[in-house]
């Protein structure tokens, strides 16, 4: 059976359910995934908080939204939201489906499951808006720069959020922007009447026995060609774009040291450039040996939200990105993923639309590391690279599609 083929048949089943969570890693060669294909189906049972959930469950399939963080630490989210979904939500699934990296599927599916129309005609163009303008942008970096200089802060991932209007069916955009996006940790989350469309490259966090993995993504490059030795050679030598993956991997080094055995925290890759369908990025490799008898909450606590999404120091600069930026994160910077028999595997949301059934509009995020040495061009430049891939899968124009971005 075909990738599209599947991917075709689980949307057409996730139509039908109030809650639905399709995870795909498309193919992607990595030694910590277990899954090519998880999903779930209807909620058998549902959490709101991390706390009591079990990690032993069969499978639990969920989210966890960047406001979490208010319950971790005295922060607040002061902007409208992007979308109404709760800051927590796992479910233990009515209907499964599993398909391992060794091919074996595992489905209480019933056998009369059919494929759906994901007919999908991409638009000439749309028209993202920002309520942040090129300049106000420009100025709120070196504003950021400023309270970097004075020591309020070392690093800030700073965000923007697009809307576009239209008539959007999510099902079909998913299975579109799966096809011209491919990403190791994409997700569909369908959450009654709002929907969550991912193409992330990036892991927060996965846990293997006693192990735990972070791999922080800082340092991006659009691909021009399959022969980009160049521009990889470039992105791995680029002093800023290590500063930031370095401090961030430190960061993450901190929080996992938190609720790991004295010792076992160790940094297997620093700086690795990868390679995606449309960027090259820059990971790094954050382990540890998780203490004895600590629950999922307590994991989270520790590391939630993710470094990458927020910058350094954590809380800190938590507390000033709501100065700097005008909506509510929401999903994004947030985190999909499911937890299987003691083990876990959770994305970031990144690359990311959201919509809610009839409100005809598309909400899109994307941002970045601001640094003492951020040039606040370029890092729009940066922002623009990033959203091309998201942009050509639903236009004919490609990343031509909006004088906006």
């Amino acid at each position: 059976m075909s990738a599209d083929l599947n991917l075709n048949r689980l949307l057409g089943e996730a139509k039908r359910h109030d809650v639905a969570c399709i995870l795909l890693s498309n193919d992607y060669a990595d030694r910590h995934g277990k899954y090519e294909v998880l999903a779930g189906f209807g909620a058998e049972k549902e959490w709101l908080s991390p706390e009591g959930l079990n990690m032993d469950e069969d499978l639990l399939l969920g989210f966890c939204s960047y406001e979490l963080k208010n319950s971790f630490e005295r922060l607040d989210s002061l902007h409208p939201a992007v979308l109404d979904v709760p800051d927590f939500y796992f479910f233990k699934p009515q209907l499964h489906f599993r398909k391992g990296r060794d091919g074996e599927i595992i489905t209480n599916f019933p056998d009369q499951v059919e494929t759906t129309d994901l007919s999908f005609s991409p638009a000439g163009s749309l028209d993202f808006k920002s309520k942040t303008t090129v300049e106000q942008y420009l100025k709120n970096v070196n504003r950021i720069k400023d309270c970097i200089v004075r020591g309020d802060f070392y690093e800030m991932n700073y965000c923007l959020e697009f809307t576009a209007a239209g008539e959007f069916d999510p099902f079909a955009v998913f299975f579109r922007l799966n096809q011209k996006s491919p990403a190791p940790f994409a997700a569909f989350f369908k959450y009654h009447d709002r929907y969550l469309l991912c193409s992330s490259p990036e892991r927060f966090l996965a846990k293997r026995g006693e192990k735990l993995i972070s791999q922080p993504i800082k340092g991006t490059r659009r691909r021009k060609g399959l022969n980009d030795d160049a521009v990889v050679e470039e992105l791995r030598k680029n002093e800023k774009d290590r500063a930031e993956n370095v401090m961030i991997a430190d960061l993450v080094r901190n929080d996992l040291s938190r609720i790991c055995k004295p010792g076992t925290v160790v940094v297997d890759e620093l700086c690795e450039v990868y390679s995606f369908s449309h960027v090259h990025q820059m990971i790094s490799t954050v382990s540890g040996e998780l203490n004895e008898n600590t629950g999922f909450a307590e994991i989270l606590k520790a590391t939630f939200p993710m470094g990458s999404m927020t910058g350094a120091p954590k809380i800190q600069v938590m507390q000033d990105i709501e100065k700097f930026e005008n909506f509510r994160r929401g999903w994004y910077s947030g985190s999909i993923g499911y937890i299987a028999r003691g083990n876990f595997d959770l994305n970031v949301v990144i690359r990311s639309l959201q919509l809610k059934k009839d409100e005809n509009q598309l909400h899109y995020h994307v941002g970045g590391a601001i640094t003492i040495d951020s040039i606040p061009e370029d890092e729009y430049q940066e922002c623009l690279h990033k959203a091309a891939g998201m942009i050509q899968a639903l236009t004919t124009e490609g990343n031509q599609a909006s004088s906006n971005l």
